[in-house]
């Protein structure tokens, strides 16, 4: 009897798993590019954008500087590795600082219609809007 529980429990999450991966659509093609719309759950006023331009790469702009990094994992699950950051001075830095410290412990991906979203630990959530060219 004993045998018969656990196997139906794990037949259970083996089909939850399922259907949360068959709903979580895969990352944007490499042409988008999406603009921060919240951070945390609050509008995020400043400019900052992300893209993929190809399999395992991010790039775009924060509010001060572009940048350009390594994208480690499959989605949903991604890794950022570091980035490269141009130096530019700008009267939003805060912004920029805000943005970067969130992006960095971004660990999955979600990407429904025209948004994406990102999130990491302790509910952090970024939402991009898709930007038209």
């Amino acid at each position: 009897m004993r045998n018969l529980v656990v196997t139906a429990f794990a037949l259970i999450l083996a089909t939850s798993a399922c259907t949360a991966q068959e709903t979580m659509a895969p990352i944007p093609e490499s042409d988008a590019v999406w603009g921060l719309v919240t951070l945390d759950g609050a509008p995020f006023e400043a400019r900052a954008t992300i893209g993929f331009p190809e399999p395992g790469l991010i790039a775009g702009e924060a509010p001060c500087n572009s940048y350009s990094g390594e994208l480690r994992g499959s989605f949903p699950a991604f890794e950022l590795g570091p980035l490269r950051v141009t130096r530019l001075a700008c009267t939003q830095l805060e912004a920029e600082r805000a943005f970067f410290t969130a992006l960095a412990v971004m660990t999955e991906a979600e990407a429904a219609d025209d948004a994406l979203i990102l999130s990491g630990p302790e509910g952090r959530r970024m939402v991009f809007n898709r930007l038209q060219p």
